[in-house]
């Protein structure tokens, strides 16, 4: 079936079209509006959210993106590049180390401060842990979880996505990050919230039920799917939790927004297991579509990328598809700081 195919998820993305810096105000980007039931298409702005959004609990996700990017070298004196991927608790991290690397290495970051290299993974992945004293000797002390981020705040860099071919500024620190940004742990924003200022969000706490749930989205999410046929994906791991209202919401029979897809398949997931806390992995895709969530709040996304076979599995690939072709002739801004598209 077409829906198995990766190829069958590809459409024509003119460059001028990715989004290198978001529109300011936030709630100015444009949102495209597509009504399931009529399959009627709106064009409107971010700032008309609280007016045609039906009533429902509103949902985000509260993590906070770390400068996740930090630049040291090798003992041995060549550089290297160090992605964060995810914390794993007791100041241990999944990461990506540009260059070869092997158990036991050191990558200098700074005086007195280095990161080792622990174990080396499947998918190009390096579990580490940052050390701090003199890394020549055994004399060193490991860093907590804390102290790698309050580091990463210190030295690191903004984790821009790849597609953004520019390095990062100041202004992505205020930029690539959400207004309610909350618990570290995240090197990719949920990029659907970033269209939020305090005026909508307020406007959209005054008439609806708004909650919080936490998944930190990990580098993965930008890995691309090298299966012909996406069954054979093998999705990345993210840790998240549900609590409090937001719990309560997600087990109530309410219509639920899930602003942006980290939320889609943290409830989704939830809707599947019961479990309030782990690793999500779910692949959501025409085939495996929604169980709880009714609309959903996203931006556009890569073609071919597990986030458009997820705003697939929602309204189907082929409407998905003529909703992007539709999004590229009317000049919509792609990507993560671009515009929108509420499903209703």
């Amino acid at each position: 079936m077409s829906d198995f195919l990766l190829s069958s998820y590809e459409y024509d993305l003119p460059r001028e079209l990715i989004a290198n810096e978001p529109v300011m105000p936030r709630s100015s980007a444009r949102l495209m509006v597509f009504h399931r039931d009529s399959g009627e298409v709106e064009h409107l702005h971010f700032g008309d959210l609280a007016r045609v959004l039906p009533q429902c609990d509103v949902i985000f996700n509260d993590t906070k993106v770390i400068k996740a990017r930090i630049f040291g070298h090798k003992t041995s004196g060549g550089k290297s590049e160090i992605m964060l991927n995810q914390p794993l608790g007791e100041g241990k991290f999944s990461a990506y180390i540009r260059g070869r690397v092997s158990a036991g290495d050191k990558i200098v970051l700074g005086e007195q401060i280095c990161a080792v290299v622990d174990e080396i993974c499947a998918d190009g992945l390096r579990n580490i842990h940052f050390e701090r004293g003199k890394f020549d000797t055994n004399l060193s002390t490991p860093l907590s979880t804390d102290e790698v981020f309050a580091l990463c705040e210190k030295i690191g860099h903004v984790p821009l996505p790849p597609y953004i071919k520019r390095e990062d500024t100041d202004n992505d620190a205020l930029w690539y990050q959400t207004i309610f940004a909350k618990h570290a742990g995240a090197v990719a924003a949920p990029t659907a919230s970033l269209h939020f200022d305090d005026e909508l969000l307020g406007q959209i706490s005054t008439r609806h039920k708004t909650h919080y749930i936490t998944l930190h989205v990990g580098a993965g999410t930008f890995k691309p799917v090298e299966s012909a046929d996406i069954r054979a994906h093998k999705m990345h791991s993210e840790y998240y939790s549900i609590a409090g209202s937001a719990l309560d919401a997600v087990q109530s029979e309410r219509d639920i927004l899930a602003v942006g897809t980290t939320v889609a398949r943290t409830i989704e997931h939830f809707a599947r297991t019961g479990a309030t806390s782990g690793m999500c992995d779910l692949f959501l895709h025409p085939h495996n579509p929604p169980r709880r969530v009714t609309y959903l709040l996203t931006n556009f996304h890569l073609p071919a990328s597990t986030l458009i076979m997820l705003v697939s599995a929602f309204i189907g690939r082929e409407r998905t598809l003529e909703l992007y072709k539709l999004a590229v002739s009317e000049r919509y801004r792609f990507f993560s700081y671009g515009d929108g598209m509420l499903i209703l």
